[in-house]
């Protein structure tokens, strides 16, 4: 069997488990099926009495695959209808901004999608080339759309839908809505649109209004909207470019095939940049992207497997970076080390944009999710910054951008937005683009790459070690896990400290987290069912070495273990080799 290549920079530390295949190149035989994907999508009705089958908002919007009912052409139907019903309730009167990915279920989509909205009447602004659009380039394009409508007596506010499942395998397919606010619907708004998606799926469509495609196209209310000059023009508002063109740092930049490949080079152009895009290539199998950990392709810029093609040749460039297939997630690769771990790189951009931003408010705080390292804390507490905690799910930091309470907000999984350089929002969803060229900001300003900065934080706040571990689960016990809760933590004492809290719900909002928080003196785990794939997460972090993170991993298994049991129709306990674990050391 193939050895897994080891990657440059890897976690180590903990028991892992991960495919012999990670890191290299999918054989031909292992691609996705488009066409196969396609008929099902086209094909395959879903039936509302499977829990799978029916239509379900995690943190980012409803994703799925054709080949399993998950996400179809009735899926899209039911969803664009209840977006259409739920905007015509919220007096929401404006256009619609739409954008893709490059996943190969998008393009169908986004022809479904099209015909609800037209035959709804709904005003729809479209990439002027038919070409894909980066989840930020909308929420900036609704930003900016509802920024010249604040004065108006009776403002025609404008949201917008990604049709995009973010960074999953190439089969998956997904549609996220924006509010006028220009970040993440919600999950009033979720709920409400998810009931209504679901009674419409019920009812076999009646309902749902909806015209041809051709009409569509030629609908009065369909427009063409130039995204790229709109959004690329303006990153000199948010980023430094003076400072970088100055220095003219070699860049190195890899789209992963998804939808900013095309905004790369119009960004190096308008603003003078070194930059070299490593590949241009955009095809709905992925088949340059190599595996992840578990074997899939899985366009993530925060892996380090599947970021191989651009550690490979990292030392080309001062810094690189990468972006998920909607442009939302970044990955930072610096030329020595490799891959930053994501938390590693937030802690640094605070530091540097808190520093570097003097017109920011400062009275403006902080956001993290609740996953975050507390590292970041103990940074903002020197800063002088409040920090506001959410659960899982970038929506929550949307209002605060938007209103200015947030000048950041990061979450572990490599996303992260914030304001323009006079502290006015940029966008209040995820922005990959602006973060990559952030840490190429980071490095022209201080004459090294991000991770030289990192560990002079390491030095002054203490050298966290953390581990993301993952196992397979059934709905039923996502459910249960959902609802853990103080009873479930027995012990007063964790990995050898007093419990000092135990959280079920942010204390930056006082949202449900969606499971639970047990924290320490040194250190703290979380362990919540995923939003979006069919796993049990637990988080943990510690301030007191591997030895005590391992102890935090274990007694948290043990938690998960004894709610997962309890749930019915429980599937049989893993064994190590069905899980993952990554451990993150300084």
């Amino acid at each position: 069997m193939t050895n897994a290549r080891s990657p440059a920079g890897s976690p180590t530390g903990s028991p892992t488990w991960i495919s012999p295949q990670a890191g290299l190149r999918a054989p031909l035989a292992a691609l996705v099926n488009v066409p196969r994907l396609l008929d099902a999508y086209f094909e395959l009705q879903p039936d509302p009495s499977d829990v799978q089958q029916r239509v379900a908002f995690g943190t980012s919007g409803h994703r799925g695959c054709s080949l399993d009912g998950s996400f179809n052409e009735w899926h899209v139907l039911v969803i664009a209808q209840a977006i259409c019903q739920y905007r015509h309730g919220q007096g929401i009167r404006g256009p619609m901004f739409v954008g893709i990915d490059t996943h190969a279920l998008s393009r169908p989509a986004l022809e479904t999608l099209l015909s609800v909205l037209a035959g709804n009447g709904v005003e729809v602004m479209l990439a002027h080339d038919d070409g894909p659009t980066p989840t930020p380039v909308i929420s900036h394009a609704i930003l900016g759309h509802n920024r010249l409508q604040a004065s108006s007596a009776t403002p025609a506010l404008a949201d917008g839908i990604v049709i995009t499942p973010s960074h999953n395998p190439p089969q998956f397919g997904g549609l996220k809505y924006n509010l006028p606010h220009g970040g993440g619907a919600d999950k009033a708004a979720t709920d409400w649109i998810g009931r209504v998606s679901n009674e419409l799926l019920e009812s076999h469509l009646q309902g749902v209004k909806r015209t041809s495609i051709a009409k569509a196209l030629r609908a009065p209310t369909t427009h063409r909207h130039d995204w790229m000059s709109a959004y690329v023009n303006e990153l000199d508002q948010v980023i430094d470019m003076d400072l970088m063109r100055g220095v003219q740092l070699r860049i190195g930049v890899d789209p992963m095939g998804g939808a900013g490949v095309h905004y790369w080079p119009a960004i190096a152009q308008r603003h003078g940049l070194n930059l070299q895009i490593v590949n241009e290539r955009i095809d709905p199998t992925f088949s340059f992207v190599p595996l992840d950990w578990d074997g899939q392709i899985r366009m993530d810029p925060s892996s380090p497997w599947a970021m191989h093609g651009l550690l490979d040749i990292k030392h080309r460039f001062d810094i690189a970076v990468a972006c998920d297939t909607d442009h939302d997630r970044h990955g930072i690769v610096c030329p020595s080390s490799g891959l930053m771990q994501p938390d590693h790189y937030l802690a640094v951009a605070i530091q540097h944009l808190v520093t570097h931003r003097p017109q920011w408010s400062a009275q403006a705080g902080i956001g993290k999710t609740i996953v975050c390292s507390d590292l970041i804390d103990r940074l903002a507490h020197r800063l002088q910054r409040e920090v506001w905690q959410a659960p899982a799910g970038f929506k929550w930091f949307a209002p605060g951008l938007h209103d200015g309470s947030l000048v950041f907000a990061g979450e572990d999984s490599a996303g992260a937005a914030f304001a323009r350089r006079d502290g006015s929002a940029w966008t209040t969803d995820k922005d990959g683009i602006s973060a990559g060229l952030l840490a190429a900001e980071i490095t022209a300003r201080a004459g090294c790459a991000p991770d030289t900065l990192y560990r002079s934080l390491a030095e002054a706040f203490g050298s966290p070690c953390s581990a993301h571990l993952q196992m397979p689960s059934t709905a039923m016990q996502n459910r249960r896990l959902a609802h853990l809760s103080q009873r479930d933590v027995p012990a007063a004492e964790i990995a050898g400290e007093p419990v000092l809290r135990v959280l079920t719900r942010a204390p930056g909002n006082g949202q449900p987290i969606g499971g639970i928080k047990v924290v320490t003196r040194s250190g703290w785990f979380v362990a919540r069912p995923s939003g979006t794939e069919a796993l049990v997460k637990i988080v943990a972090e510690s301030f007191a070495g591997l030895d005590h993170l391992q102890q935090l991993l274990s007694q948290a298994q043990t938690i998960v273990h004894r709610a997962m049991a309890d749930a019915p129709e429980s599937m049989p306990l893993h064994s190590a080799t069905d899980q993952r674990v990554l451990s993150r050391t300084a």
